[in-house]
This record gives structure tokens, C-alpha cells and sequence, in this order.
């Protein structure tokens, strides 16, 4: 089973406002609401590529139950935690302005919820596939992604981490299966700046003797770098595309792999496929469907 965890999964409330500007009402001329969260976007994505999985995590007040709702309505499993007090995070992303967001706090997690976390992740077995991705909130301890790990060590669990500096660098002694930086998180750990994918391959190569298995690295319009288990490095230009919208690119890239690692233990069509599935969601306005990323896929081949 695959599962995904999604500590402060959010709704984005994604809008444009033609000429906006500060200090005036503004009106939106288009809107769209979507369950939000690097976790939840992969287990969209692992759907739309014919792959089943659980979405864990901590949900909160009436945004919580609506994020549950539009995540089934898909077709998704949940067994998100249901917090007593508090509401899931709502966040504001203004399209028409580049980059510009207000993302919202989220509830305060407790030691029970907490608990109840780690209890439901202490009944994976060998086998099963664990995404761990994003941040970690405030109120929880920030080496949790490694508390994790440490529980699992030694079960066959094949983990996924999709994190920056420190919450990256502490799970490597228990050697996750796949770990994805981009060129600049990559570079922000080791204090260089990395632009070319040759760049890439020898700082990859250090994550990799300090106990990650595959190591994927993203890179924009660079295309991406992998470093896999078996000693062959893989590098590809990006895909030619329109960009439409970045967010959830990353997570399409993590899923996308591993959809394609799970349907051949291959390598190479492996990266070929993370490199097609973050391609295609970059290229339209949510997170890629499959017929997109067989497009983008036969581009690639």
C-alpha cells in the first residue's frame, strides 16, 4: 500500500484580479478551490496515473471537512486525524500577480494527535511505500520526518522525502529510498550555487554517501539529475512546454517517479516518467492526468 502524509493540508483558494492593487476593493475575475499540500498533491497525482493510496495527516473545523470531502469526491482514500479544536488552513494564492500568496497557520498539534499519527504509521509493513513531504509545523518537533524513519528502520518500507536542509539531512542515516531537492536546495546545503545538471551529479553523489538510496534533482527549466541505487546517473533537458502553473510540480515529479519505478523497476523509465508527470502539471492548471503525461512522456523518448 502507499501511503502519503500531509501535516497541515490546506484549501487553495486560487484567483486572478485584473489590475490589482493595494488599498482599494479588488474584484476577482476567475476562482477555483482545490485540496492543498505537497503530500496530498502527490496522492492526486498517483491516482491520475492508476495508483491507489492513503492520505494521512491532521484536518481541523469545517476547512478540514471539506477537504476530506473534495479529496473523495476523487476518488482518494483518507484516514486524516481529526483534531478538537482549531480549522485546516485556508490559503490565498493570486494568480495573476507571480508568486504572490498568503498562506494560513493551520491547527496546533498536540502529543495526542500526535500519537495517533505514529500509531497508524507503526502498521507498515515490507512492501508498503511512505511520501513524506513539506514542512513540518511550528507546534510539532522538527525532527519528525526522522522519528518517523527511526520507527521504520529495518521493515522494508520503501520512504519518499521531499524536504529542505536540516529535515532532509537528519533522515539520511536511515537511508529513504528516494529523496528530492531541487538544484537550489541541493546547493543551499552544501554552500555553492548549482546551475548545469553536471553541476549537480557530485553534490548528488555526497547525499547519496551519506545514506540516501536514489537521489532526484529538479531543475526547472534545467530539466532534472538522477543518482540511483544502482549506480547509473540519469540527466534530461526539461520537456518543451508552456508554463502555466508551478505549484505541485515538484510533488507531480516525486509521484510520477515512483508510479513509474512501481510499473517496471526501471531506472531510467523511471526518471523519464517524474520528469513527464512534474512537466505535464507545470504545463496546466492543476496537477497532471495521465493522458498529459503520456504526452509529455513520448516527447521525452
Amino acid at each position: 500500500m502507499i501511503y502519503t502524509v500531509t501535516f497541515n493540508p490546506s484549501l487553495d483558494y486560487i484567483f486572478t484580479v485584473d489590475d490589482f492593487q493595494l488599498g482599494i476593493t479588488n474584484r476577482t475575475t476567475t476562482e477555483q478551490m482545490l485540496p492543498g499540500g505537497k503530500g496530498i498533491n502527490v496522492s492526486i497525482v498517483l491516482k491520475n496515473l492508476g495508483f491507489d493510496s492513503t492520505a494521512l495527516g491532521f484536518i481541523a473545523g469545517f476547512t478540514g471537512d471539506e477537504i476530506v470531502r473534495r479529496l473523495q469526491a476523487m476518488g482518494l482514500h483518507t484516514d486524516f486525524i481529526r483534531m478538537s479544536e482549531g480549522m485546516s488552513r485556508i490559503n490565498l494564492k493570486l494568480k495573476s500577480v507571480d508568486g504572490t500568496e498568503i498562506n494560513g497557520m493551520g491547527p496546533v498539534i498536540g502529543k495526542n494527535e500526535l500519537d495517533a499519527l505514529m500509531s497508524r504509521l507503526d502498521r507498515l509493513t515490507a512492501g508498503d511505500t511512505l511520501f513524506l513531504a513539506g514542512s513540518i509545523p511550528a507546534s510539532m518537533p522538527d525532527d519528525m520526518y526522522s522519528r518517523i524513519m527511526k520507527m521504520l528502520d529495518g521493515r522494508g518500507v520503501r520512504i519518499i522525502v521531499d524536504a529542505t536542509r536540516d529535515l532532509l539531512m537528519k533522515v539520511l542515516p536511515y537511508h529513504p529510498f528516494l529523496i528530492k531537492p531541487n538544484n537550489h536546495e541541493l546547493g543551499d546545503i552544501f554552500g555553492v550555487t548549482l546551475r548545469t545538471r553536471e553541476e549537480v551529479v557530485p553534490y548528488a553523489g555526497r547525499m547519496q554517501e551519506k545514506g540516501a538510496r536514489n537521489v532526484l534533482v529538479s531543475m526547472a527549466g534545467e530539466g532534472a539529475v538522477l543518482l540511483a541505487e544502482d549506480g547509473s546517473v540519469h540527466m534530461s533537458a526539461a520537456p518543451k512546454g508552456k508554463l502555466i502553473n508551478a505549484v505541485g510540480a515538484g510533488d507531480s515529479m516525486a509521484a510520477g517517479f515512483m508510479a513509474g519505478w512501481m510499473e517496471s523497476g526501471d531506472y531510467a523509465h523511471a526518471f523519464h516518467m517524474g520528469l513527464a508527470t512534474g512537466s505535464a502539471s507545470a504545463f496546466s492548471d492543476f496537477l497532471a492526468t495521465k493522458d498529459e503525461v503520456q504526452n509529455v512522456l513520448r516527447q521525452l523518448e
